[in-house]
């Protein structure tokens, strides 16, 4: 199963998502494993990491820090999860705006035409589509709606916020639930049937 969740900076999306996933799993099942996309690249970004771990500390995690080979680590944790077990395995990815705008830095470094980055980006954007089409395990995406704003100025970011709107789209579109989250209270866009909602702001 596949879980968007969308919100603006500090909507209270992560901490829905954390909440959510600990609903879903039951207490004897293997600890979910917490996906951070995140770069320490400055101090601001740095406080930014300490307060998600701090917000962390109410649920035990499996950790791994994953800013840019996502596809590739969601291939092996497939591979791991059919391999030993048949136990639900419970993934968080937070967040895929950071994990996108990681590899537009790659590509900025790589090319300074237009068309060469955003093949780069929609070639990126697809593999993670298709290997989350195919995943095994319940997973919980978080991104930042960014659309909502004016148009920034500047060639890097307005392909940023392109792309992102085309992430966020694709991945609406496979996603079994999609939850916006806005000023703490989750508004539910897509709905699956059988999942608990137990979150308590």
């Amino acid at each position: 199963m596949l879980h968007l969740v969308l919100g603006g900076a500090r909507s209270g999306k992560s901490s829905f998502s954390e909440q959510w996933i600990q609903a879903q799993r039951g207490k004897e099942q293997q600890l979910p494993i917490y996906v951070a996309t995140a770069q320490a690249l400055d101090e601001e970004m740095q406080q930014r990491i300490i307060h998600h771990q701090q917000q962390r500390i109410a649920f035990e995690w499996q950790l791994i820090e994953c800013p840019l080979h996502l596809t590739d680590l969601l291939v092996e944790l497939d591979n791991k999860q059919l391999a030993l077990s048949d136990e639900p395995r419970f993934v968080l990815v937070d967040c895929l705006t950071l994990w996108l705008s990681n590899h537009l830095m790659v590509a900025l470094e790589q090319s300074q035409d237009d068309n060469p980055i955003t093949d780069y980006l929609t070639n990126k954007i697809t593999e993670l589509i298709d290997v989350l089409t195919e995943h095994s395990a319940t997973i919980m995406l978080v991104a930042n709606e960014v659309g909502l704003g004016v148009v920034p100025l500047g060639k890097p970011s307005r392909l940023f916020v392109d792309h992102a709107g085309w992430l966020n789209q694709q991945l609406a579109k496979v996603a079994e639930q999609v939850t916006l989250v806005t000023a703490g209270i989750p508004l539910t866009l897509k709905s699956s049937k059988n999942a608990k909602v137990n979150y308590s702001g």
